[in-house]
């Protein structure tokens, strides 16, 4: 199937999904093999205008897993020509020349789109703004999840942080949309509760939702817990942030085949003692990101 570009988790159709999965099972192996050299002509140009460690690795590591090359650039704010006042659209005109994709994290929510409107290659978001997306996080999460259960029909899952703002619980929010009796508890301060738009969004798609404050009440009942962070400074009860972390005491009250889940980095949000249970599949979810984005590369590549 045809994908130009990732740059929501909307273009994301159920057929899409399925072969995404089948692909990221293939990596799975081509990694296990040591790689491959079937890309070996491709370049792959790394646009970070917010600095990122997972994200960037990741991608950068899957281009070589395929055989290609990369060129990167972290802090592209600082470093490129933007500082003198070059427009992103230009810069995307440009770089389209020199790479065959274009994987780009920018500091605008919708940058993304606008470097997909003058691209004439590829355009992979990697995190857009304060409150767009970060498809390519969701669409791993997602991917931990099936591999896991094997199932993501009749889903049960607290998503549980700082969410007005997060780009991967709204990306996951609107990929979990898509599927049938899926069930959704936002956790969360009510200062960064889920935006409306997400809201609507599950409301057109007949998906049930509840906005709760406190993790405990609904951690015996959920598959997934999906943590983020909650940044101190924009809540306004300091003390209350107890009632959203992952604990041995909390984990006592989940179910046994329960998952939790991080887009990493996390803070104090999971304690470390959380790390030894087989409940705790982060790092487990971090290194399949390697994987799905192989595959998402491969699909842009192989869209002519």
């Amino acid at each position: 199937m045809k994908l130009d570009h990732v740059i929501e988790s909307q273009q994301f159709t159920l057929p899409l999904l399925v072969e995404l999965f089948d692909r990221t099972r293939q990596m799975e192996r081509v990694v296990a093999r040591g790689g491959t050299r079937d890309y070996a002509g491709r370049i792959m140009a790394s646009l970070f205008y917010e600095p990122s460690t997972r994200t960037r690795f990741s991608f950068e590591a899957a281009v070589y897993r395929l055989g290609g090359r990369v060129l990167s650039t972290e802090h592209a704010r600082v470093f490129s020509s933007e500082i003198e006042g070059e427009q992103l659209e230009d810069t995307i005109r440009i770089i389209s020349t020199y790479a065959d994709a274009i994987v780009l994290r920018h500091t605008e929510e919708g940058g993304a789109r606008r470097a997909a409107r003058v691209a004439t290659v590829p355009v992979l978001n990697a995190g857009d703004g304060g409150g767009g997306q970060h498809p390519t996080q969701a669409l791993l999460d997602l991917y931990t999840i099936y591999r896991e259960r094997h199932a993501l029909d009749g889903l049960t899952i607290a998503i549980v942080g700082d969410l007005d703002g997060g780009r991967t619980a709204r990306s996951l929010a609107y990929l979990l949309s898509k599927f049938e009796r899926v069930k959704i508890h936002f956790v969360s301060p009510p200062e960064v509760q889920m935006r409306q738009d997400i809201l609507d969004h599950l409301d057109e798609h007949d998906v049930w939702y509840d906005l709760r404050s406190d993790v405990e009440s609904i951690a015996g009942e959920v598959d997934v817990i999906y943590q983020t962070r909650i940044r101190p400074d924009r809540v306004a009860d300091r003390a209350a942030l107890g009632r959203y972390t992952i604990d041995a005491r909390l984990l006592h009250r989940m179910k046994p085949d329960a998952m939790v889940l991080h887009p990493l980095p996390r803070t104090v949000e999971i304690d470390k003692d959380v790390d030894e249970d087989p409940r705790a599949l982060y790092f487990k979810q971090a290194a399949n990101g390697l994987f799905v984005r192989m595959a998402l590369l491969t699909m842009v590549w192989d869209r002519e």
